[in-house]
């Protein structure tokens, strides 16, 4: 179950709450997501057990409250403190019994759904925010006074600013010591300047409070930024549409759509759910899915995704789903659930920082002491113990990795590409290989007629006539291709006497007393059929036709080569990535199309396990191999290779399989794909690296006595802002692309 984590602002404690929550009895699991402020708990979660879970936040960090995430605020694309501002709610909420105790812990933003006052609240952010300004005043006035005027007045303005900058870091201070959590970043931020204004540190006090605040607030920005990025797929979302009720069109909400119910969408008006167009034609901006620029033509017949705009004429549409299980619904669910999975770099920093912080403060003890007794100037270690204080804290590490994570997401959920995890971009950023399924992949999946050859006193159009009329009986891709390819230049069909398929050859059919058979070489061979020599024809499916056992002609049905297909090889060997193409198609199709994108390696006739042996041959070779189709025949390759990536034309069970889902179709997706994984990795990388270097520097110096406190300072909050700067950059990244 979903839970929104209230009041959170450490990413540190956050990661020490979800450790906490894993080791009570009745939790199977937790699952922090920080940005998002919430946590997937799983397992027998009781109201005791909730009770007890609220208690063990409240301790690590004072005020966090974790209750049931609400549906109907995420359907209303509305956070917590924004749906109670004055509002009174009357949707149901699963977590009405919480209030009293909510209110008890005297919190003001309830979610129970009641009417709620935030006057108070709004009054108490202006107020702090005054204290902070005013605060900073003070502080240059301090300066000034300490080199021009009276060094005592001085000292008045420093203890002066450094309440009211500090004022959260000493309320939150005062409350962990009540609670008994004392290796926290506002305890040790506490005692590091208290300790420096003792040591007549004065400036450096109230800079480092100065700079741990500053530093705040770019973290706060950095993940509202990524948060949005999340949150603009599911503003995506359609609160009311227009149903034919009735005989007439009414305004309903959205989770009310009904499949088979008639949409009427006019100009301007974004899709609320996934449909068939009726009538009309018109014109869709279908970028906020797949991040296609350039308008969609739709007709009368065309399958219609929500949460794209109709840019033209008002049309009618009938449902095909309800909004909550229609494309952008899934969606949204996809890029919010993949923010929650953590890659293994992750997890690393994760376990890494439980040990960092007491090593830290052993060594600043240990500093502190020895260098006393072995010089006798205990004031300098002392101060080099504080210097230690001050970056004792690894929220930077803890937020910048998945941040940087987060950010992959975000960026990457803007061009249509929804990754499952963050693990999943760790994996994709360690790729060797590309293998591609042909059809539907580097193919359009969509044949058509490119080649008639007619004999035997037949002309094309009789041939066609024959041959379409026998095809229309069967659903195979070819047949269909055949049939509309006739309907749409005007060739009228007749329907057989009788007829049926042969598996894998073709079909037979009686037409006006005649026996037809339309299929591959293998069915004329097995019915002892001469074929005649005819000319070269272009490669494709070929289906010869024969009445009462004489060929009549042949029909060739090609499957074009999508736009994007040559382009995204080129690129991907360009990054030095193998690029390979298993299919179930015969060699010749098979080689044409390898022949026309430049792929390095082709195999075809290739059944679903025999693609998953050539798979893990490839692996052995080069590495790690990422494949891509669409069928239903692609899931087990899809799931045995180290990514799997499947385009939202594919079916159901490939998507599900998927790691990553391509929603604009074409294979140059998987390049930017690829691109975003790499920058997002090497991002993750720069972070640790840079961290913890000058992490280590800072105290190297501190052990060597050379102590400085706004040295510390920037490696503590000076680090977590460049880290934080760093990890967006995937955001603007992606709009280059």
């Amino acid at each position: 179950m979903n839970y929104d984590i209230e009041n959170l602002g450490c990413a540190h404690c956050g990661g020490k709450i979800e450790e906490a929550i894993k080791k009570l009895d009745g939790v199977e699991d937790a699952v922090l997501n920080f940005p998002m402020r919430k946590i997937k708990i799983t397992g027998n979660i009781t109201d005791e057990l909730l009770k007890e879970i609220n208690l063990i936040a409240d301790k690590i960090e004072a005020g966090v409250r974790i209750v049931p995430h609400s549906n109907n605020h995420e359907h209303h694309n509305h956070n917590v403190d924004e749906c109670c501002q004055g509002h009174n709610h009357n949707h149901k909420h699963t977590h009405h019994n919480h209030c009293d105790e909510h209110h008890e812990h005297g919190h003001d933003n309830c979610d129970c759904g009641h009417n709620h006052n935030h006057t108070s609240e709004k009054t108490k952010i202006n107020f702090e925010v005054c204290l902070f300004v005013v605060g900073i005043i003070l502080f240059a006035v301090a300066v000034i006074s300490e080199h021009i005027l009276n060094f005592r007045l001085a000292v008045l303005f420093y203890i002066a600013s450094y309440l009211l900058i500090g004022f959260n870091v000493i309320k939150a201070t005062a409350k962990n010591i009540l609670k008994g959590n004392l290796f926290e970043e506002n305890f040790l931020m506490t005692i590091a300047t208290v300790g420096a204004f003792i040591l007549g540190e004065y400036s450096e006090a109230v800079g480092v409070v100065l700079f741990f605040k500053i530093g705040e607030l770019f973290e706060n920005y950095a993940v509202s930024k990524s948060r949005k990025a999340i949150t603009e797929v599911a503003a995506l979302k359609v609160e009311k549409a227009t149903v034919l009720k009735n005989g007439n069109y009414v305004s309903v909400n959205s989770d009310e759509i009904e499949i088979g119910d008639t949409l009427l969408i006019k100009k301007g008006e974004r899709i609320p759910a996934d449909g068939i167009m009726c009538d009309g034609k018109s014109k869709l901006d279908t970028s906020a899915i797949n991040g296609e620029p350039v308008p969609l033509v739709i007709n009368k017949g065309d399958k219609l995704m929500s949460g794209c705009i109709n840019l033209a004429d008002t049309f009618t549409m009938t449902a095909t789903a309800v909004a909550s299980e229609s494309m952008i619904s899934k969606i949204a669910n996809a890029v919010e659930e993949a923010a929650s999975t953590k890659p293994h770099i992750d997890r690393f920093i994760t376990r890494f920082s439980k040990v960092y912080t007491p090593i830290v403060l052993i060594i600043a003890l240990l500093t502190a002491a020895l260098g006393s007794v072995i010089t006798g100037d205990t004031e300098k270690w002392i101060y080099s113990a504080l210097t230690f204080l001050v970056i004792s804290c690894p929220c930077a590490l803890v937020l910048s990795v998945p941040l940087a994570y987060f950010s992959g997401i975000g960026a990457a959920s803007r061009q249509g590409i929804l990754f499952k995890g963050g693990n999943s971009i760790e994996a994709l950023s360690k790729i060797k290989a590309v293998i591609f399924d042909k059809t539907g992949t580097l193919t359009s999946g969509s044949f058509t007629v490119t080649d008639i050859f007619a004999c035997n006193t037949y002309n094309e159009n009789e041939l066609l006539k024959i041959c379409g009329s026998c095809e229309q009986t069967s659903t195979h891709p070819v047949a269909e291709s055949i049939t509309s390819y006739c309907r749409n230049n005007g060739i009228e069909l007749i329907q057989p006497d009788s007829s049926g398929e042969i598996a894998g050859r073709g079909v037979y059919a009686v037409l006006r007393e005649k026996n037809v058979l339309c299929g591959n070489e293998k069915l004329m061979s097995e019915k002892n059929i001469t074929i005649p020599h005819m000319p070269e024809t272009k490669l494709g499916s070929v289906v010869f036709v024969a009445v009462d056992d004489k060929i009549i002609g042949r029909v060739v049905v090609s499957d074009s080569l999508k736009n994007t297909s040559e382009q995204a090889v080129s690129q991907l060997k360009q990054m030095g990535i193998y690029t390979v193409m298993l299919t179930g198609d015969n060699a010749e199709n098979a080689e044409a199309v390898g022949v026309m994108t430049g792929i390095d390696r082709i195999k075809s006739r290739l059944m679903p396990d025999e693609k998953l042996a050539e798979l893990q041959k490839i692996r052995k070779e080069y590495g790690s191999v990422m494949f891509i189709g669409d069928g239903i025949n692609d899931a087990p390759v899809l799931a045995g290779a180290d990514v799997g990536g499947a385009m939202r034309s594919g079916s159901d069970i490939a998507l599900e399989t998927a790691d990553a889902v391509f929603m604009n179709i074409e294979p140059i997706g998987v390049v930017s794909a690829k691109k975003i994984a790499d920058t997002t990795q090497c991002i993750a990388y720069q972070n640790i690296i840079f961290a913890l270097a000058v992490k280590a520097l800072v105290l190297i110096l501190g052990i060597l006595g050379h102590p400085n406190m706004w040295l510390a300072v920037f490696a503590d909050s000076g680090v977590t802002m460049l880290l934080i700067i760093n990890s967006i950059r995937t955001f603007k990244a992606s709009k280059k692309e």
